[in-house]
């Protein structure tokens, strides 16, 4: 069965895995990554993650059959720098996703040394906490073009039919200096009303509005850099015809934060 594609929020940091002050500040992104898997029209047979936290010159994929983990994060109590999440890679995956993306004019290739980053990691240490799913990693374009991220998703759209969840991994609010502000919370609703409109409108008038994100209300207010962004235009650009729909909204450190699903 075909698989969706979704853009979800990872949270901050290992923020799942420590004591946090207001305590329940994560509680239900962290229920909602849970109850993701049994979401899905079947078992995906791997995991293809699009992270905020790598950003190459041109498309790069992991090869490893065993990606290690990358702890990306700084400040944080230190058993969050022993989490493990022993994942298998696809190197078969990662031949494919290559295949396809060259196939489409795109330039990429293989990166056996790179690991697993927390905007993989920590959100499917949640969601697939016993870590057998294969799981294998496709970087940002550094420049963060948005309509090329969408090609990018386009060309991604076959491993849909052959079991494969994309998962673009973000923010979908990400000024960090603005969380907990009257300002945050203002700005990431009017955002995310035009993210919900927006997600939810034909492929090419979703498209098109993507790809011109930053005329959306508040839009630099609430990404002073898209890199927090980009993963979505993966997400959509692999949605094909289907249409989006928010599958997840929460006000988290007052700063609303939402998923969406397509498909």
């Amino acid at each position: 069965m075909r698989q969706p594609t979704i853009y979800l929020p990872h949270g901050g940091g290992p923020c799942f895995f420590m004591a946090w002050d207001p305590p329940h500040t994560w509680d239900r992104m962290q229920a909602w990554l849970s109850a993701l898997p049994s979401t899905l029209p079947e078992p995906p047979k791997a995991l293809l993650v699009i992270s905020a936290h790598w950003e190459t010159a041109e498309p790069e994929v992991t090869t490893s059959a065993a990606p290690a983990l990358i702890y990306d994060y700084y400040g944080f109590p230190a058993h969050t720098y022993a989490l493990q999440w022993p994942a298998p890679g696809s190197p078969e995956l990662a031949r494919r996703t290559i295949e396809l993306l060259q196939a489409a004019g795109v330039p990429c290739t293989g990166n056996a040394e790179r690991g697993l980053d927390h905007g993989t990691f920590i959100p499917l240490k949640v969601a697939y906490p016993d870590a057998r799913v294969p799981t294998v990693q496709l970087s940002l374009q550094r420049g963060l073009d948005p309509a090329q991220h969408l090609t990018i998703g386009r060309a991604l759209q076959p491993l849909r039919d052959e079991g494969v969840l994309i998962l673009g991994s973000g923010m979908s609010f990400h000024d960090l200096r603005s969380f907990g502000s009257p300002r945050a919370l203002t700005a990431s609703q009017q955002f995310d009303a035009w993210l919900q409109t927006t997600c939810a409108a034909t492929a090419a008038e979703r498209d098109s509005a993507l790809a011109a994100w930053e005329r959306a209300p508040a839009a630099r207010q609430c990404h002073p850099r898209e890199e927090h962004l980009l993963p979505l235009m993966v997400a959509a650009g692999a949605a094909g015809a289907d249409r989006g729909r928010t599958v997840f909204s929460d006000t988290v450190m007052g700063a609303v934060v939402s998923a969406v699903q397509f498909g």
